[in-house]
């Protein structure tokens, strides 16, 4: 459905965020203003006692400080009530008077169609249900027991039966008066390519209904009673209500229990899932059927920043682990990747679960592995690494699916947690295995503390990865001290800033959260709660002292002028860093073809950006710190441009 021109503004203006999400929190009322619209609550989507939600009214957002939830109205409404956007867009309109303009026939049309579908859906979860206990399905009762479902399970996951006959459901549906047409695009019988009738898709299967986000019954899955029936488990096919690769087997309910703080675990099939909730694991859910899509992982991403992947401890469980690494490394973002548990060999979570109980299932989730080592993994099991030229291969493998990283900063660290992988795995003196390959089935040793000398010893790094960022972010810090009300124009930048130094990153919480408030002391604020250490070696730093916004408080250009541009320079940093660092370790690799023009070139972006700080800087005659700075990293690049073409003279 299109809406015109002009009605979600309209629409956004006329309600009150406030008073929507008043409905699912209770505001602190020593931290709100309601007068100024500056409310606070603890956040609906995590656990917490503190009230780390923020809503601003004036603005029309909210975000929380805990777990970074952020949005609209219309976004808080389709994260808390489970709809999709054009609903929540309804909800809205309805609550704050407006009608909703004249859906296009078509669309209309379709989303009557699928109200259809969901009804007849409706209709076979019933028919299910009943037949379970019937004579019928007594062999499948009897399985489900041996599999430890209670009957109370059994009701909670409406689990059915379809009864071993070409037309059972048919035949029930039609003696309703429901169309052939209607069940046949519902997925739950097929057209006879004989001239005959119509059959069932399901028979002689135990059913689990498969329920989207909100709670509607969109497809079943059907484990067949048979030992020799060609598919052990079944899916409804793709229909106007199911789409298989963006859906998930328990969507609904893992999505509250990982509001509430539960770890968001991804199982295998519908019996895993239903055997981690019944234990206590109640934020489970399991792909349909095929390998997890990008669209399913964004779902998870959803629900919880870091999902576990909980796969069966055999040899395809860790190949389906290993595959979804090359969908995820592209899509990676700050606080945003997986988890990988493996069961122990031969088990699934179910498995695990009846046979030593939740706390077994437990210590296997406690125990799971970044990504990055299972990347490790992958690419090192069961090799052998006793000659430089497999030395090199596996350099080279690893370098390809570390540049699919989108994310530069990423890319950083899963470069040096690979290098850190890579010493110990090729220096024995260190616990590594030297020639050996490295299979670390019964789990990952610990990693050398600290990373290659070459690279740690290099100026040109260490300032890339700390020093400079941290200048800059003191520089920004202080000058939102001193005009705080600028930090409105650069709140995403700001959201954005890798504040490696806690009190920078508590400064910046507290900027955040208060900025808007006129009548804070915003000094005194920080102060108060992180104690006069952080502002006093905040503002000893001589670069900070003699930067004009610093020494200008309250002058909102000069603020805004000094944020944009060194923004700016931290995100254009981001790139440049990340690009040297990969030369830096082709480098240390030996690989010198092509490096010198990828060295010079990062080497000429950031002198030329080194310049224009220092003409920038010019007019202040006390910048003497700044420049030293700017003169050593320089230096520093020179540096490996002449290692590289010693390197190439001794050659």
């Amino acid at each position: 459905m299109s809406l015109p021109p002009g009605f979600l503004d309209e629409l956004r203006n006329r309600a009150s965020l406030s008073q929507v999400a008043g409905r699912k929190v209770m505001w602190d009322s020593r931290k709100s203003n309601q007068g100024k619209g500056d409310m606070w609550a603890p956040c609906p989507f995590h656990q917490e006692k503190s009230a780390s939600f923020h809503v601003d009214d004036r603005k029309g957002f909210y975000y929380c400080f805990g777990c970074h939830a952020k949005g609209d109205v219309l976004t808080f409404i389709r994260e808390t009530e489970n709809v999709g956007f054009m609903e929540a867009v309804e909800i809205l309109a309805r609550e704050v008077g407006m009608e909703m303009p004249a859906r296009d026939p078509r669309a209309q049309q379709k989303a009557d169609r699928r109200s259809e579908l969901a009804e007849v859906m409706e209709d076979a979860v019933r028919f299910f249900r009943r037949n379970l206990s019937t004579g019928n399905g007594q062999d499948a009762r009897e399985y489900l027991a041996r599999r430890g479902l209670s009957d109370k399970a059994l009701d909670r996951w409406e689990i059915g039966f379809a009864p071993d006959g070409w037309q059972g459901l048919f035949d029930h549906l039609t003696g309703k008066g429901v169309p052939e047409d209607r069940i046949i695009d519902a997925g739950l019988a097929r057209a006879s390519t004989k001239g005959k009738r119509p059959y069932d898709v399901f028979r002689n299967r135990i059913m689990f209904p498969i329920r989207d986000a909100r709670g509607r019954c969109i497809a079943f899955g059907g484990r067949a009673m048979d030992p020799n029936d060609n598919a052990k488990y079944l899916n409804s096919p793709e229909t106007l209500l199911f789409d298989k690769g963006q859906s998930l087997f328990n969507h609904g309910p893992a999505r509250e229990a990982a509001g509430k703080g539960q770890p968001l675990i991804v199982a295998e099939g519908y019996m895993d899932v239903i055997a981690l909730a019944e234990a206590g694991f109640t934020a489970a859910v399991a792909p349909l059927g095929t390998a997890v899509t990008e669209g399913q992982l964004q779902m998870m991403w959803r629900m919880a920043p870091e999902p576990i992947i909980a796969l069966d401890g055999d040899k395809a469980g860790l190949n389906a682990a290993r595959r979804l690494i090359d969908l995820s490394l592209p899509l990676l973002e700050a606080g945003q990747s997986l988890r990988f548990a493996i069961m122990p060999e031969g088990q699934d979570p179910d498995d695990l679960i009846r046979a030593k109980g939740p706390g077994a299932v437990q210590e296997v989730l406690d125990t799971a592995m970044p990504m990055v080592r299972l990347l490790w993994q992958r690419e090192t099991e069961g090799r052998e690494y006793d000659s430089p030229e497999r030395k090199a291969a596996l350099d080279k493998a690893l370098r390809e699916k570390i540049k699919t990283i989108r994310d530069p900063s990423i890319r950083l660290h899963y470069g040096e947690e690979i290098k850190a992988l890579r010493q110990e795995l090729f220096n024995p003196r260190r616990g590594g295995q030297g020639g050996s390959g490295f299979r670390p089935r019964g789990g990952f040793a610990k990693p050398p503390a600290t990373a290659r000398l070459t690279t740690r010893a290099s100026m040109l790094v260490a300032a890339g990865d700390g020093v400079e960022t941290r200048n800059r972010i003191a520089v920004i810090l202080a000058a939102l001290i001193g005009t705080p009300r600028v930090a409105e124009r650069f709140e995403r930048g700001l959201e954005m800033m890798d504040c490696t130094d806690p009190d920078h990153r508590a400064i910046r919480d507290i900027i955040l959260r208060r900025y808007h408030d006129e009548t804070c002391d915003m000094r005194g604020e920080i102060v108060a709660e992180i104690g006069p250490h952080a502002l006093e070696n905040l503002f000893a730093l001589r670069h900070v002292a003699i930067n004009p916004a610093v020494r200008q408080p309250g002058d909102e250009e000069v603020a805004g002028m000094t944020l944009a541009e060194e923004l700016a320079k931290l995100d254009a940093q981001r790139g440049w860093s990340a690009e040297i660092a990969e030369a830096v370790e082709d480098l240390a690799h030996g690989e010198d073809e092509a490096l010198t023009w990828r060295l010079s070139q990062a080497a000429q972006a950031r002198n030329t950006a080194m310049r224009s700080e220092h003409e920038d800087r010019a007019e202040y005659d006390t910048a003497e710190n700044g420049a030293r700075i700017n003169r050593d990293e320089r230096n520093a690049l020179n540096a490996l441009l002449d290692r590289i073409g010693h390197s190439k003279r001794q050659h």
